[in-house]
C-alpha cells in the first residue's frame, strides 16, 4: 500500500508540473502575441460557484429536450453560466424592490380580502359536491376519466400513431399559437391537460344548480383567473417558445426579464406594476392630445377645452363631449389618424371637450350630482359665454354618458331644454346585464373597497386598472408576463396602450355611488335615483338619441346598452360597432377596421334586433355626422377660443390631464 501510494505521488507531482509548464508556455505565447482585448463579458470559471450548479443542470436538461427536437445548435454554455450569475443578481434587485415597502415602513397594497372572497366562492362550489358523496364520486370520475384518455392518445403518439387530440386546438387562443403545441407530444398533453381541468372545474360550477346565481358567477370568475395563472404557456419549463429563445440567446432574455421585473416592482413600490407600453415616445400636446385649442374655462373639477376651427364656417349648434373620468379625454383624440375631435372639427362642428381633474384628498366628497353641476352644467354656462350659443348637442361616452343621462333626466324635470340631441358611445344606464364587473360588486365587496378609501378619499388607479385588467387575464396580463419576464422583451410603443396606462383615481363619494347606485342596486331604471331631491326619469327626455354600442364590449355589454335604450322617451338611433369598448369607437373613418350594424329603433330582445340588423362597411362616424348635422343645418362663421366673452386660459390639451400619481 506505501508503495503504491508513492507511485500515485509522484505520478500527481509530474502532472502537476506538466499542467504548470502548459500554462507557463501559454503565457509565453500571449506574451509574444501582444496585448489583447477582452472579450464581454468576461468568461466565466469552467466550473460555477456551487450555487449556480442547480439552476445551469436545470436550465441544460430542459432546454437540451427542446432544443434537440428542433435541431437547434448547442448554447454557449460558458456564456450561459455568465448570465445565470447575472439573473441571480438581477433577481435579488427584485426581492430588495418587494421588500423595500415594509423596511421604510410605507403600507403596501393588501389583497387579502381579494383572496378570502375567491376562497369562499370557489368553497361553495366544493361544498356543494362533496357534501354529497354520489356527487363527489362522479365528479372525480369525470376527471379521471378524461385524463386516462388523454394519456392513452399521448402514449398513441409516442408509439408513431396520430390519434386526434381529445381536445383540439383552438388559434384564437394565443397563448398556444407555437407550432410545438401541436407536434411535440410533451407540449401538446400539457396544452389539453391544462383544457382538460380548467373544464372540467368551470362545469361543476355551471351545474352547481343550488347555489346562488351569483356565487356562481363570482366562482367562474376566480375559477378564470386561477386558470389563467396556472396556463402551462406562464411557466419558463413548459413553454417553448421561452425555451427556444434562452437557448439561442444564453440565457439573455432571462436576465433582461429579470431587470425588467426588478424595474416594475419598483415603480409599483413593492407591487408588481407590468409595464405594458413603451410610453416615453408620447408627449401630450405634441403627438397625442395635439388637436390645436385652448382651455377656456376650469374649476374644482374641469377643464373646459374648445377647438380651433379648421373651417371658414361651422354648424350653429356647438357640441360639448363628456368623456369618462375613468382615465384620460384624450381617447378621443390620440394621433391625428385616429382622433374623433380633430375630425369632428374638420367637418364644421364647434367641439368642446371636458378635462376631468385628476383628484385628491380634496375631492373626497364630490360624488355623482357634483360631476353634474360643475362638469356637465358648468361646462353648458360657458359654452354659451363662449359662443353666445344656448343650444348644444352632447356627447357621452362610458360612465361619462351614464352622467350625462342623469343629467339630461334631472334637466327634463327642470324643462331645461338647452341639450338638443345626445350621444352615446358604450354607456350603460341600465346595469341589470352589465357584465363581469357586476360579478364582483356586492355589499362586501363595497364595505371593503369603502375600508380602503377611507384613509385618502379616493381608490387609486391602479386598483381600478386591475379590476379591468382581471376582465381578459390571459391578454391583459400574462401574455405581458410571458412577452416581458420570460422572454425579456421590452414593451411596444402603442399610443392606445399609452393612453390606457395614464390612469386616473377616483373620489370615494363618486365611485360609491356609481357602483352602489348603478351596478348594485340599478337605481336609474328602477325610477329610484335622484339628484337635486328630484326623481330622476329617462322617460322624460324626449330628445333624439344615438346610442352606441360595441359588439366585444366586456365593459359595457351591447345586450346592456341594448336593454339601456328602450328607456329614453324619444327617437333612439341604436347603432352596433365592430370590436370592443375602445377600438371599436375609436374607428377612424382614414382607416377603418370594423364595420357597424343597423337596425330598427331598440324594442324587444337584442337577439331578435340583431338578427335583423344590416351590416355597413367602413366607421360608424359619417352615420353619426349625418345624424347629428341633419337636425340642425344653419351655419355661421367659424369662431375660434377667445371669441367671445371667455379668455383662453391655456393651450390644450391644458394642465388637469397632465397630472399622474
Amino acid at each position: 500500500m506505501s508503495a503504491t501510494r508513492t507511485t500515485r505521488g509522484a505520478g500527481d507531482r509530474r502532472r502537476t508540473k506538466t499542467r504548470a509548464s502548459d500554462r507557463n508556455d501559454k503565457k509565453r505565447s500571449a506574451a509574444k502575441a501582444g496585448p489583447q482585448t477582452p472579450a464581454e463579458p468576461p468568461p466565466a470559471s469552467p466550473e460555477p460557484a456551487p450555487a449556480l450548479r442547480a439552476p445551469i443542470a436545470a436550465a441544460k436538461a430542459i432546454t437540451l429536450a427542446a432544443a434537440e427536437a428542433q435541431g437547434a445548435p448547442s448554447p454557449d454554455w460558458e456564456r450561459m453560466t455568465y448570465n445565470m450569475a447575472r439573473l441571480m443578481e438581477q433577481g435579488g434587485k427584485a426581492l430588495a424592490a418587494c421588500l423595500k415597502p415594509s423596511d421604510t415602513g410605507e403600507i403596501r397594497s393588501d389583497i387579502s380580502n381579494e383572496v378570502s372572497d375567491a376562497v369562499r366562492s370557489l368553497g361553495r362550489v366544493a361544498e356543494h359536491w362533496m357534501s354529497d358523496p354520489a356527487r363527489t364520486v362522479e365528479a372525480q370520475a369525470a376527471l379521471v376519466r378524461n385524463f386516462m384518455m388523454l394519456l392513452a392518445k399521448t402514449l398513441g403518439r409516442l408509439s408513431g400513431a396520430s390519434p386526434e387530440p381529445l381536445v383540439p386546438y383552438n388559434p384564437a387562443d394565443k397563448r398556444f399559437a407555437a407550432p410545438e403545441w401541436r407536434e411535440l407530444p410533451y407540449f401538446d398533453f400539457l396544452r389539453q391537460a391544462h383544457a382538460i381541468a380548467s373544464n372540467w372545474a368551470d362545469d361543476l360550477i355551471d351545474r352547481s344548480e343550488a347555489l346562488d346565481p351569483h356565487v356562481r358567477n363570482k366562482a367562474k370568475f376566480y375559477l378564470r383567473q386561477i386558470s389563467s395563472a396556472l396556463s402551462p404557456s406562464n411557466f419558463f419549463a413548459t413553454n417553448p417558445e421561452v425555451l427556444k429563445e434562452t437557448w439561442a440567446s444564453n440565457g439573455e432574455n432571462l436576465v433582461r426579464g429579470a431587470s425588467f421585473l426588478a424595474r416594475d416592482i419598483e415603480a409599483g413600490n413593492g407591487i408588481l406594476k407590468i409595464s405594458r407600453v413603451d410610453a416615453s415616445k408620447f408627449q401630450l400636446g405634441v403627438n397625442v392630445a395635439a388637436t390645436p385649442g385652448k382651455v377656456v374655462y376650469r374649476n374644482d373639477i374641469i377643464e373646459l377645452i374648445q377647438y380651433a376651427p379648421t373651417t371658414e364656417t361651422v354648424y350653429k349648434r356647438p357640441l360639448l363631449i363628456v368623456p369618462p373620468w375613468i382615465n384620460k379625454f384624450y381617447i378621443l383624440d390620440l394621433n391625428p389618424e385616429k382622433s374623433f375631435v380633430r375630425w369632428a372639427v374638420s367637418q364644421g362642428l364647434t367641439v368642446f371637450i371636458i378635462s376631468w381633474v385628476n383628484p385628491d384628498e380634496r375631492h373626497r366628497a364630490k360624488g355623482f350630482e357634483d360631476y353634474m353641476r360643475e362638469g356637465v352644467l358648468a361646462a353648458l354656462d360657458a359654452i354659451e359665454k363662449a359662443t353666445g350659443e344656448k343650444k348644444i348637442s352632447a356627447i357621452g361616452y362610458c360612465i361619462g354618458g351614464t352622467l350625462l343621462a342623469m343629467t339630461l333626466a334631472y334637466m327634463a324635470e327642470l324643462r331645461d331644454d338647452r341639450i338638443e340631441s345626445a350621444a352615446f358611445f358604450t354607456t350603460q344606464v341600465d346595469f341589470s346585464q352589465a357584465g363581469d364587473l357586476k360579478i364582483l360588486i356586492d355589499e362586501e365587496h363595497l364595505k371593503g373597497l369603502e375600508e380602503k378609501m377611507a384613509a385618502h378619499g379616493y381608490l387609486e388607479a391602479s386598483s381600478m386598472a386591475t379590476s379591468f385588467n382581471m376582465l381578459r387575464p390571459d391578454d391583459l396580463i400574462w401574455s405581458y408576463v410571458i412577452n416581458n419576464y420570460m422572454k425579456g422583451k421590452p414593451p411596444i410603443a402603442f399610443d392606445l396602450l399609452a393612453w390606457n396606462s395614464d390612469s386616473t383615481r377616483m373620489t370615494e363619494a363618486n365611485h360609491m355611488t356609481y357602483l352602489r347606485d348603478c351596478y348594485l342596486e340599478n337605481k336609474l331604471t328602477r325610477g329610484k335615483a335622484k339628484f337635486g331631491g328630484k326623481k330622476l326619469d329617462l322617460k322624460k327626455v324626449k330628445i333624439p338619441v344615438y346610442h352606441l354600442a360595441t359588439r366585444e364590449d366586456h365593459i359595457a355589454p351591447a345586450k346592456s346598452v341594448f336593454i339601456g335604450a328602450q328607456y329614453f322617451g324619444g327617437d333612439v338611433r341604436y347603432v352596433l360597432a365592430g370590436s370592443g369598448h375602445i377600438a371599436g369607437v375609436v374607428n377612424s373613418v382614414s382607416k377603418p377596421k370594423y364595420g357597424y350594424w343597423l337596425g330598427p329603433s331598440p324594442a324587444g330582445t337584442f337577439e331578435n334586433w340583431i338578427e335583423i340588423a344590416a351590416e355597413h362597411k367602413g366607421s360608424w362616424w359619417p352615420d353619426w355626422l349625418s345624424w347629428i348635422t341633419r337636425q340642425s343645418l344653419e351655419k355661421v362663421p367659424a369662431r375660434s377660443p377667445g371669441d367671445g366673452e371667455l379668455t383662453p386660459i391655456c393651450d390644450a390639451p391644458g394642465e388637469y390631464v397632465r397630472v399622474q400619481y
